[in-house]
């Protein structure tokens, strides 16, 4: 029922890509397919909740290959960007490791700021879905995305 919503949001993601992710739309959606079908135990309660879901099992599947593809290949280091309005766009496999090793430290000082980070940057959602799977307005999520790309930028020197 959702895989070509899920699709077309890899798409999206690939298509704002320069070249540095070498995943395809059908190959993403169908590794994060895997992945939610080992979901045994979950209960889907809501469409926001199951778009969330998929949000982070899409982040641990480009980390995952960001990792792989720096086994391979060593690079420079370049600045990486929060955009508000797209999903990943041009970082390299040692940026996205450097914003997932950020996001990590950000999760256990605030919880749901970096869930939104993950859920915006990563999954390339709106902020009226992120805002229902999290169970917030729209405007704690504008202000929480906003403090939370805040202190990223703090932590990953720009």
């Amino acid at each position: 029922m959702v895989y070509d919503e899920l699709r077309e949001l890899a798409a999206s993601y690939l298509r704002r890509d320069r070249g540095t992710v070498t995943l395809q739309p059908t190959m993403l959606v169908h590794e994060l397919y895997f992945k939610l079908v080992d979901q045994r135990r979950t209960t889907w309660e809501t469409r926001a909740h199951f778009f969330a879901t998929a949000g982070l099992l899409m982040r641990r599947l480009i980390v995952d290959h960001a990792r792989a593809a720096l086994a391979e290949k060593r690079g420079g280091g370049r600045v990486v960007t929060l955009d508000p309005e797209v999903a990943i766009t041009d970082e390299t496999p040692e940026e996205l490791l450097r914003v997932d090793d950020a996001l990590e430290a950000l999760a256990r000082l605030d919880a749901r700021q970096a869930k939104i980070v993950e859920l915006r940057f990563f999954a390339g959602l709106p902020l009226e879905l992120v805002a229902e799977s999290l169970g917030v307005s729209v405007a704690t999520v504008k202000r929480d995305w906003a403090m939370a790309r805040a202190w990223l930028a703090l932590r990953l020197g720009h």
